[in-house]
C-alpha cells in the first residue's frame, strides 16, 4: 500500500502545481512568431503581419546590446546578431510601443478571460548582466501591462499570476534567473519567466547525443519540478524527429506518441511547452526563413502542425505566421 499511497499524494502535490497553465490560453496551442523582428532593416514588417493574425499570439524578439548612434546610449535592441551598429531598432520602441494601442484597449476593456493577448519571448543573443538589468527596467516602465507573480521565499512555491494583457518570457540561462529572480526581494512582482533546463545529454558522440535527444524519456529529459520563476519549456524539434527538420521523413504514428508523451510529462510537471520551429516552404516562398527549420514543404509542416494543435502543445513557434494562424482556425473549426 505504501507505494500507492506514494504514487497517490506525488500526484495530489503535481495537480497543486498546476492552475497556472490554464492561464495561457486556456491550455490551447498558441502562434509563437519566431524572430519577429527586422534583420539588419530588411523584413521589418513582421511584428505588424503577426499582430493581423488573431489573439493571443507569442512574439519572439531576439535582445542585445546596443551604442545608439545619435546620442551615444547605449540600450537594448532587437536584433537577429550579438554584434551590434547601434542602427537597430530598441526593445522599447519595436515592441513595447508598438503594442500599446493593443494593450490598452485590452486594459479599458479589463476582459481577463481572454488574458494574455500577447506572449513576449525574449531571446538574449548576450547575458551581460548590464543588458539584462536595462531589460529589467524597461519592464518596469511597462509593468502594468504586464502577468506578474510575488517573489516567494521558497522557489518551488508558485504563486499566482496577477493576469494583464502581457506576459513576459524568457530562456533558461542562469545569469537571467539571478538577475531576474534571485536577486528580488520576497513579495518583489516576477515581470518575466524563464524556462526550464533540459537534463545535459550525456555522448560519446555528437551523432549519439543526436539520437539520444529523440529517444531518451521524457522523464530524463525534463527532470526538475517547476519554479515560481522557470514555469516553461523550451524544445527544438530535435526531441520529437531524430535530427530535426531536414531529417524528417513522414509524419508517422510513433512521432505522434513521442510528442504527446513530451507534452504531456511538461503538463504533468506543471510547465507550459513550446517547439521550435516548424516551417515548410520552397526556396521561392522564402522570406528571410532558416533552412535549417524547413520540413520542405507545406503538405510536410502541416502534418507536424496539426500534430502539434492534437497534442496540446502550448506554443507552437513558426516563421510563416498567417499560413499557420489560418491552419489553426480551420482546425478550431472543425
Amino acid at each position: 500500500m505504501k507505494p500507492l499511497l506514494g504514487c497517490f499524494f506525488t500526484a495530489i502535490a503535481l495537480c497543486a502545481q498546476q492552475p497556472h497553465l490554464d492561464f495561457l490560453n486556456h491550455n490551447r496551442p498558441v502562434l509563437d512568431a519566431h524572430n519577429c523582428y527586422p534583420y539588419e532593416g530588411r523584413y521589418a514588417d513582421r511584428i505588424d503581419r503577426v499582430l493581423t493574425t488573431s489573439f493571443p499570439v507569442a512574439i519572439e524578439q531576439d535582445i542585445a546590446w546596443a551604442v545608439d548612434r545619435t546620442t551615444g546610449k547605449g540600450r537594448p535592441v532587437v536584433t537577429h546578431s550579438a554584434k551590434t551598429t547601434g542602427a537597430e531598432p530598441s526593445l522599447r520602441d519595436h515592441f513595447f510601443e508598438r503594442v500599446r494601442p493593443i494593450i490598452e484597449k485590452a486594459l479599458a476593456e479589463n476582459d481577463r478571460a481572454h488574458w494574455p493577448l500577447i506572449i513576449v519571448h525574449f531571446d538574449f543573443k548576450s547575458l551581460d548582466p548590464k543588458l539584462l538589468r536595462a531589460v529589467w527596467d524597461v519592464l518596469g516602465e511597462y509593468q502594468s501591462w504586464i502577468t506578474t507573480a510575488p517573489q516567494t521565499r521558497d522557489p518551488h512555491q508558485l504563486a499566482p499570476l496577477d493576469p494583464k494583457p502581457l506576459l513576459v518570457l524568457t530562456e533558461d540561462a542562469d545569469a537571467q534567473e539571478k538577475v531576474f529572480f534571485r536577486n528580488l526581494p520576497p513579495g518583489t512582482g516576477l515581470r518575466v519567466f524563464g524556462s526550464a533546463h533540459t537534463a545535459r545529454i550525456r555522448a560519446r558522440s555528437e551523432r549519439q547525443r543526436i539520437h539520444l535527444a529523440a529517444t531518451l524519456p521524457p522523464e530524463r529529459l525534463l527532470v526538475e519540478r517547476p519554479t515560481n520563476y522557470r514555469r516553461w519549456w523550451n524544445n527544438s524539434w530535435f526531441e520529437v524527429e531524430e535530427g530535426g527538420q531536414n531529417k524528417a521523413g513522414d509524419w508517422t504514428p510513433a512521432d505522434a506518441r513521442r510528442l504527446r508523451a513530451l507534452v504531456d510529462h511538461a503538463h504533468q510537471l506543471g510547465y507550459w511547452i513550446r517547439f521550435y520551429t516548424l516551417d515548410g516552404f520552397t526556396p521561392e516562398e522564402n522570406r528571410g526563413w532558416d533552412n535549417s527549420y524547413n520540413f520542405g514543404s507545406r503538405q510536410a509542416v502541416e502534418a507536424r502542425w496539426r500534430a502539434a494543435i492534437e497534442a496540446s502543445v502550448d506554443l507552437i513557434a513558426a516563421d510563416q505566421y498567417e499560413d499557420l494562424a489560418a491552419f489553426m482556425r480551420d482546425h478550431r473549426g472543425r
